[in-house]
């Protein structure tokens, strides 16, 4: 990789930026000085100095957060606070983008990265990875819509959905609390497949992708970045 993309895309600055550090005489690799924008470098096995600071080489970035309700799940909008907003501006030349996407008032489980790869393991269809809700009903869930959940749902296009797990968690009057596992996620599915069986749902929170969970010491609209081992769940499904 070109040194002046290196530093570049670990934050640096613009090319034009780096080049000044360049000619500053402040990049050195293994301790010699680099002032040549072209010079290729391998950054996992030279090191690399910027005023006598290692230069970190991390190409991707993973982060978990629990997404607050009125944030859309876009890298850009012209009218909507996006989720990229709520990240530090010191990640900023990572590129972000969210993985899928939540309804601008759902709250939960948002990853966001800019791995492409890791992207395709989780959102592709073939993958089926399987996306866990806790939705607040307003009307009675039954033991009927349980198996009618499990059987696919049609919505009012016309499409049956796959097969999905429905408990009830509690009801109190005509209100429900579910917990719901899709292996898809068709367009506001949660709430279309809810009102399929003549309900309405009132919050909807995602708490869990594949096998992981979010953190519950995460407050709205906070984030962290993903250990080693939880990539790991996506990376090798």
């Amino acid at each position: 990789m070109r040194i002046d993309k290196l530093l570049s895309n670990m934050g640096y600055g613009s090319r034009k930026d780096v080049k000044i550090l360049l000619k500053q005489g402040a990049v050195r690799v293994d301790d010699a000085p680099v002032k040549d924008a072209k010079r290729h470098v391998d950054p996992e096995s030279e090191r690399v100095t910027v005023f006598g600071e290692v230069v970190e080489y991390r190409p991707y970035i993973y982060f978990m957060m629990n997404k607050p309700e009125g944030v859309v799940s876009a890298t850009e909008d012209q009218v909507e606070t996006t989720v990229i907003e709520l990240i530090d501006p010191e990640y900023a030349h990572y590129d972000l983008f969210p993985v899928g996407r939540l309804d601008k008032d759902t709250t939960g489980l948002l990853l966001i990265t800019n791995d492409g790869a890791f992207n395709h393991a989780l959102m592709s269809p073939r993958k089926h990875v399987d996306k866990v809700y806790i939705a607040e009903v307003d009307g009675e869930m039954t033991a009927e819509d349980i198996k009618t959940f499990a059987n696919g749902v049609e919505l009012e296009d016309g499409y049956t959905t796959k097969p999905a797990r429905l408990e009830i968690l509690s009801r109190s009057g005509r209100r429900s609390v579910i917990r719901l596992t899709l292996s898809e996620g068709k367009y506001h599915q949660v709430k279309r497949m809810v009102a399929a069986v003549g309900k309405h749902v009132e919050r909807l929170e995602r708490v869990q992708i594949g096998e992981l969970e979010l953190d519950e010491t995460l407050e709205l609209g906070a984030y962290r970045e993903l250990t080693e081992e939880e990539v790991q769940l996506f990376v090798q499904s």
